[in-house]
């Protein structure tokens, strides 16, 4: 090497001594292959408190706590980093006056060209403060190049006071994918984003660290192939003898997938209560519509008797109708609320989309009116699904009054279907399979993000007062989800909204040629059997009672499901047991599981307005829904005449 030569290799080693002593904020030094500290950086003096004189020669274990040092942590973090070529680990080390202090460490092997190991790089992060610890390490010339170079983890490279890149290491290559030869003497705001160069980004941060002597932060960056990634960015000045600025040290860590894992963590957070919401909400919603129920049945009741008793005068009959329909209009109420809550009874079948589309056209049109006419799209061919066809036309019929609502200055409604198959996690609530997508799609106002995000919650409704109730599209919500399936709401704000029931396919078809069998020759009911009714609703029960005498059965009452037991225990005979579901201490089908043990054959009603009930015990049972009239209760005792081999007690 001639002089000129050596005078260059001098001046490029001394740039790495300043790169690398001009970073305070990261310890950095190096080991022999044995772990001996070869030489030590200002930073590693400042938060470590060793000066070069008292660390150098010592081995780099007396940095580490006794109980680490008792587990050989300081052999296997060099064992790693020599057979896996890096070791990368947080936790306690030890300052020279004893403190503790939580630290990021690296440690990279440092090769010579000929695959000698010559010691390693050892990069310290203190962690305490969640301050950029410091990168500075003191070693000597050759060695300075060769820790720079071998650290992977980082990019660290130099700016001139003007900010082109003036020296390139391989942590910086592999992160941002410039070789030294593509990016050396280039700008270095070539890495920020568009919109950060035209904002000033990259002026601004050296300014901040000429004037304040340090730069932090984490932002957007853009990599070589034009992907992005999320950087923690440390800048610092690098001064010479006299105090002048020579340039700037640079270090660039890639923080893209622990931005990834807290953003995924806040959307898990953010499901969870959303899911704790509203089955808060559920539970209480179909609470309340239980106990509206047994109100509403004793009114219903009453009103029915009391309808017997007054004949001849119209303005009473006006009043009991207007009464009765209140009422009916309540239970109508209850069940949107049971089916938000999925708690109503479902009747799954096989149920041809298009045809039942179709055969309620003219009552969606009829309802919408003529300014807002339909308009249907399907296929030639479509799966069937497996639904219950008499909610899922109560569904429909709901999406289209929305549609209309949502356009008042009228406007075309489209309902269109097709086949779609949901794979794994496709889709929120829907399990992988195939599905029929059922649509109601408006032009009208549409919804903002905020107002999409409630827009299934119970009594949230953008209608004025007294034009919607809220339970819309909660009850839409809850029946999709009882089918197996799922409501998927689309909407921009001044473009309409479409609203997708999904619904899965079922192979099994109906029959439309089978002529329904004639129902079974009516027996004649025994007028004289003894019906024991048992519910803790105290209205409840009297109502069911007089509806059962007014039909001329003899009546038993008891309040709660040991009272009944109690009657069965001293002998009392009946021929039909009535009984509620929900009751405290005992519920209907308990009570049935201890009456069946008693009188197995005894006739059974169960009654509820719940329509999720265990299945095994109601295998010979006849279910009746709440509330329910006379007429509802004396089919439920003809189903259990034409089921049963009944024998009066």
């Amino acid at each position: 090497m001639n002089r000129e030569e050596r005078h260059t290799a001098n001046s490029e080693n001394d740039r790495y001594r300043l790169l690398v002593d001009a970073i305070t904020d990261y310890a950095i030094y190096m080991l022999d292959p044995d772990g001996i500290v070869t030489n030590w950086n200002a930073g590693a003096q400042r938060f470590k408190g060793y000066t070069a004189d008292e660390i150098v020669g010592q081995h780099f274990s007396r940095f580490y706590s006794p109980e680490d040092r008792g587990n050989g942590l300081p052999a296997r973090a060099l064992s790693i980093a020599r057979t896996e070529g890096k070791f990368e680990q947080e936790g306690w080390r030890i300052r020279k006056d004893g403190q503790r202090f939580w630290a990021h460490v690296v440690i990279d092997p440092i090769w010579a060209k000929d695959g000698t190991l010559i010691g390693f790089a050892k990069i310290t992060r203190d962690l305490t403060e969640r301050r950029a610890a410091a990168e500075s390490l003191r070693q000597s010339e050759e060695q300075f190049r060769l820790l720079v170079q071998s650290v992977t983890d980082y990019a660290i490279y130099r700016l001139d006071p003007q900010g082109h890149v003036a020296s390139w290491n391989s942590g910086a290559e592999r992160i941002k994918g410039y070789t030294p030869a593509d990016i050396i003497g280039s700008h270095f705001s070539r890495f920020y984003t568009d919109e950060d160069r035209l904002a000033g980004e990259p002026e601004r941060a050296m300014s901040i660290a000429r004037e304040q002597g340090r730069f932090a932060a984490e932002g957007w960056r853009v990599r070589k192939d034009g992907s992005r990634f999320r950087a923690s960015v440390v800048l610092d000045p690098i001064l010479g003898d006299k105090g002048e600025l020579i340039g700037y040290a640079k270090v660039t860590r890639d923080v893209t997938e622990r931005e990834d894992a807290q953003r995924k963590l806040d959307l898990a957070r953010e499901a969870l209560f959303q899911s704790q919401k509203m089955e808060a909400i559920g539970q209480l919603t179909g609470g309340v519509a239980h106990d509206f129920n047994n109100l509403l049945m004793a009114i219903l009741s009453s009103l029915t008797l009391l309808e017997r008793r007054v004949s001849g005068d119209a303005s009473t009959q006006r009043l009991i109708d207007n009464a009765r329909q209140g009422a009916e209009r309540g239970a109508a109420l209850t069940q949107r609320m049971l089916a938000f809550a999925r708690r109503q009874e479902l009747n799954p079948e096989p149920v041809d989309v298009p045809g039942l589309v179709r055969g309620m056209n003219d009552l969606l049109q009829r309802t919408l009116g003529p300014s807002h006419p339909i308009g249907l799209q399907f296929p030639l061919s479509l799966p069937w699904v497996l639904a219950d066809a008499n909610q899922l036309e109560m569904a429909l019929l709901n999406l289209a009054v929305n549609a209309r609502d949502s356009m008042p200055d009228g406007g075309a409604i489209s309902i269109a279907a097709g086949e779609a198959a949901v794979e794994e996690r496709t889709i929120d609530g829907l399990a992988p399979g195939r599905y029929v997508k059922l649509a109601v799609i408006d032009t009208g106002t549409g919804m903002d993000a905020a107002t999409l995000a409630r827009a299934t919650e119970p009594f949230f409704t953008t209608k004025g007062v007294g034009k919607g109730t809220g339970l819309g599209l909660s009850m839409i919500h809850g029946l999709a989800e009882q089918m197996k399936g799922e409501l998927v709401l689309h909407s921009v704000v001044g473009h309409g909204t479409t609203a997708e029931l999904w619904l899965p396919v079922t192979d099994i078809r109906q029959d439309a040629a089978i002529v329904p069998a004639p129902p079974p020759e009516r027996i004649d009911q025994p007028r004289d059997l003894r019906v024991l009714v048992v519910d803790d609703d105290s209205l409840v029960v009297m109502n069911t009672a007089a509806l059962l005498e007014d039909m001329g059965y003899v009546v038993t009452e008891a309040s709660s499901a040991v009272e009944a037991l109690a009657l069965f225990k001293d002998g009392s005979a009946f021929d039909l047991l009535i009984t509620d579901q929900a009751m405290p201490g005992m519920v209907g089908t308990q009570l049935i599981e201890k009456i069946r043990e008693i009188a197995p054959d005894l006739p059974i009603i169960l009654a509820s307005g719940y329509g999720e009930l265990p299945g095994a015990t109601l295998s010979s049972v006849v279910k009746l829904s709440k509330p329910f009239g006379q007429a509802q209760l004396a089919a439920a005792i003809r189903k259990i005449e034409t089921e049963e081999v009944w024998q009066p007690a």
